[in-house]
């Protein structure tokens, strides 16, 4: 009996950490690579780069700081905004593509 009880326990264990490890390679691990994506994307922003925010704002960035990016939105419009809510860069599709 005492034997059943023990090979259940060991059991229940071994697909408490299968599971673990599920979540780790299908959840957390993507997350964690998708993470030190953009943070790389981030710190490579430079003058000139064309972006959107988080929000949808697309603008041209014109001045890098410590934590916001000045961004060029329209003629004579400039908007700062916070370096973690520029979302990705911004690629014009050509009229042909759509």
């Amino acid at each position: 009996m005492q034997g059943d009880a023990m090979s259940s326990i060991v059991g229940a264990v071994i697909w408490m950490v299968i599971l673990i490890a599920i979540f780790y390679f299908l959840l957390y691990r993507p997350q964690q690579q998708q993470r030190k994506k953009h943070q790389e994307f981030i710190n490579s922003l430079k003058k000139g780069d064309k972006v959107v925010t988080s929000g949808g704002i697309i603008g041209e960035v014109k001045s890098i700081d410590e934590k916001t990016v000045t961004l060029k939105v329209s003629e004579g419009t400039m908007i700062k905004v916070l370096k973690s809510a520029i979302a990705a860069p911004f690629e014009e599709k050509s009229k042909k593509e759509s």
